[in-house]
């Protein structure tokens, strides 16, 4: 991730009220529920999450090594998780020696890469021989919108372009899944549209959005809101043909 972005994003690690409503998510909640599903049945050693920011997608233990351009995430994720490690790390260049890790995870982090090659060359080294490689992504080109412009996504992938990419650095895909479908791209550019408008008449930020008594009631809301229409999209993720999923999950075995 460009320093640039990373420094975007700083904003928001500083800020408990944005961490707590991040992690409550639709989406993040479906995406980290597909990538436990597949990694729970792993026999895993030292497993390496690029790119965690504050919301991992991987369950912490003392066998986790989570990674992220940024120390001030780190440092936020630390306090809220207390076990594994925490290593501030640049997924263009990761400061780990070949074949370290039994697993790889990354999810949603390849399309804010500016060179997703170099990323995927460098999670391939060191990753052990016969380790697995588990990644989300946003799928499809046609879905790029003003909610990836707004995130800094560098792209979206077509299936068979990722699993090009993968066997390019010998990561053999072994599985695909879908994980979010339409009904998700249209949630997203319809609170993207809705947050600009607001930005706009409010200038105030979410820290100025209400005394903790009054975060405690909009988090409660906000939770269970995220919870049930949770259920809604991983059903229109399971009805939707793969072609229209607007996020998948691949693993990959290396070779």
């Amino acid at each position: 991730m460009k320093q640039s972005e990373g420094n975007r994003f700083q904003e928001f690690f500083m800020d408990d009220k944005y961490i707590i409503l991040k992690n409550y998510l639709y989406n993040y909640l479906l995406r980290k529920h597909a990538v436990g599903k597949t990694f729970r049945n792993e026999k895993h050693d030292i497993t390496l999450e690029v790119g965690s920011g504050i919301s991992p997608v991987v369950t912490a233990d003392n066998h986790i090594v989570y990674s992220d351009l940024s120390l001030l995430a780190l440092r936020q994720l630390k306090q809220s998780l207390g076990k594994g490690m925490y290593v501030v790390a640049d997924g263009m260049q990761l400061p780990f020696r070949s074949g370290s890790f039994s697993h790889v995870i990354s999810s949603e982090v390849l399309e804010h890469l500016e060179d997703d090659r170099k990323a995927l060359n460098e999670i391939a080294r060191v990753i052990k021989p016969f380790g697995s490689f588990i990644v989300t992504f946003p799928h499809r080109r046609f879905y790029f919108a003003k909610d990836d412009r707004f995130v800094n996504h560098f792209r979206r992938y077509e299936l068979a372009e990722m699993e090009e990419r993968l066997k390019n650095v010998k990561l053999y895909p072994i599985f695909v899944q879908k994980v979010l479908g339409p009904l998700e791209k249209m949630t997203m550019c319809m609170s993207i549209s809705v947050f600009s408008i607001i930005q706009r008449f409010h200038k105030s930020s979410i820290k100025n959005a209400g005394t903790s008594n009054q975060m405690v009631i909009i988090s409660f809301i906000f939770k269970w809101i995220n919870r049930l229409y949770a259920g809604l999209v991983w059903l229109d993720a399971i009805i939707m043909p793969r072609a229209l999923s607007t996020v998948l999950l691949i693993k990959a075995v290396k070779k």
